[in-house]
């Protein structure tokens, strides 16, 4: 197993936040006021605080609450946390030029950020979700260069983990593996999923201490720096049956499909649309998309948001997508950016074994 680098040693210890990609959030920000009318919001959410603060950790545990609110007004951005919290915040995860105020640990996180407004009622979060789901879809540089390095160490981890797996490798085994390497590398594991050959009806499995056996499937959403990597990975200990890899080939041109309607301009529920057609053009059936989630955009949450009929959201560059066909027995997934010249993939490791599909190299099963 590799060891953290320089690098992800530092990122773990100094706030990511950098001048330039801040100075635009704030300015998007600000924006959002303007067509409001009005002068302050209070950010709560992970997702929120994460993205406007540029990758500062306002979490402890995984599945609480943040531990800091912040004000955005016309003055500043300004920051309040527990007072058991503030030396750590101000000394690792509090990026220049926000200011910082505490509020007794027992005390009211939210009202003490609110009572900062000039009139004490700032705008908040829930009634601007879908203008701030708009500011955090395009990636700045910084940013980006950051998602890439967590997207290669997720794809990566996979790598390790999968080559050294055996049938009798059980599955709390292989995930308990894969969160050392996440962690390892500076990042939080909040999704690790596997299933062996005998649990692979699931398609949300969470691990138990069954063999993986023949063949298996492990997912793992990483964050680092607010952003969340997306990656699904196979691995099997034979030549695979001819349906299993008849289906493996038909559910990457699914993906395929998605990619190819993941273009500017286009709107979210055309491309689901075009998710359900490409399973039935496929040969997995027009109920198949019933049956998981499709994903959708990525970035300071897992997906940002699902795509379904109702999300209008359109589709713009430097925007990242995590889109995850499955059907029964196979699943696709890697976390993507849309550029100027087309999807990149981002979750790539050269090591794992790939194919072309629609011009792009895809992964195949792992054999080791």
């Amino acid at each position: 197993m590799t060891t953290p680098t320089q690098s992800a040693t530092a990122r773990a210890t100094t706030a990511p936040g950098n001048v330039a990609d801040r100075a635009e959030k704030r300015r998007r920000v600000l924006d959002i006021l303007d067509t409001a009318g009005r002068d302050s919001l209070l950010l709560t959410s992970n997702t929120a605080l994460t993205w406007y603060l540029d990758g500062s950790r306002v979490h402890i545990s995984l599945a609480g609450d943040p531990i800091a609110a912040l004000l955005v007004d016309r003055s500043g951005d300004h920051l309040v946390t527990f007072n058991n919290e503030a030396g750590r915040m101000a000394a690792e995860e509090l990026p220049a030029g926000v200011s910082l105020d505490t509020v007794p640990w027992h005390g009211q996180l939210h009202a003490a950020a609110a009572a900062l407004a000039v009139d004490g009622d700032p705008l908040v979060e829930a009634t601007v979700t879908t203008e701030l789901r708009a500011a955090r879809q395009q990636l700045l540089p910084a940013e980006t260069a950051r998602y890439h390095e967590l997207s290669v160490d997720a794809a990566q981890a996979m790598t390790d983990v999968l080559a050294a797996a055996t049938p009798q490798t059980t599955e709390f085994q292989l995930v308990s593996q894969l969160a050392a390497r996440i962690v390892s590398v500076g990042a939080e594991p909040l999704v690790l999923l596997c299933n062996g050959s005998s649990r692979s009806d699931f398609r949300h499995p969470l691990a138990t201490h069954a063999p993986i056996g023949r063949r298996a499937m492990a997912v793992v959403c990483a964050r680092r720096d607010g952003l969340v990597a997306n990656v699904t990975r196979w691995v099997a200990f034979d030549a695979g049956t001819p349906q299993e890899l008849d289906a493996e080939a038909r559910i990457a041109a699914v993906e395929a499909d998605i990619f190819r309607a993941t273009v500017p301009g286009a709107r979210l529920n055309q491309v689901f649309t075009e998710i359900q057609q490409a399973y039935a053009r496929h040969g997995f059936g027009a109920d198949q998309w019933t049956l998981h989630h499709q994903g959708g955009p990525a970035g300071y949450a897992g997906r940002d948001p699902r795509v379904t009929a109702e999300a209008a959201d359109s589709i713009v560059l430097n925007q990242p997508f995590t889109w995850n066909p499955s059907g029964p027995g196979v699943k696709i997934e890697d976390t993507v950016l849309l550029t100027d010249s087309g999807l990149r993939v981002l979750t790539a490791d050269e090591r794992w074994p790939t194919t072309e599909v629609d011009g792009r190299r895809r992964p195949l099963t792992l054999r080791p």
